[in-house]
């Protein structure tokens, strides 16, 4: 196994850290960790959230191994996204961060507003 530091310039970990801790790559797997959703349902569920942007989101994470893409034999056809096994590990960080900035929200903005 190769030991990595995301403190290196090239380190491919510093790749994967930029793209678990963007915003909306939070926000969708931890969507995803309720269960399999259609892509209208995560922008309904995903406030302010484009369709652009879900989509490029969307793209990111099923390339990245945590999210799989199911095609939907329905009429009309329709497209389901699940978490994978990578995506499910990644539910607890995430949901620890996510309390975190819902915590300390006031305490931040509180901050901002005396600088």
């Amino acid at each position: 196994m190769v030991a990595y530091d995301v403190f290196l310039a090239d380190c491919p970990a510093r790749t994967t850290l930029g793209l678990i801790t963007d915003t909306w790559s939070v926000v969708v797997v931890v969507a995803l960790g309720r269960g399999p959703a259609r892509y209208t349902e995560l922008r309904d569920t995903v406030g302010g959230i484009s369709k652009k942007m879900l989509t490029q989101t969307l793209h990111r994470l099923v390339a990245n191994g945590l999210v799989e893409r199911r095609a939907l034999r329905t009429a009309p056809p329709g497209t389901e996204y699940r978490l994978t096994e990578l995506g499910h590990s990644l539910l607890e960080p995430l949901a620890a961060l996510s309390r975190w900035a819902e915590d300390n929200t006031d305490a931040l903005l509180d901050a901002q507003a005396s600088a």
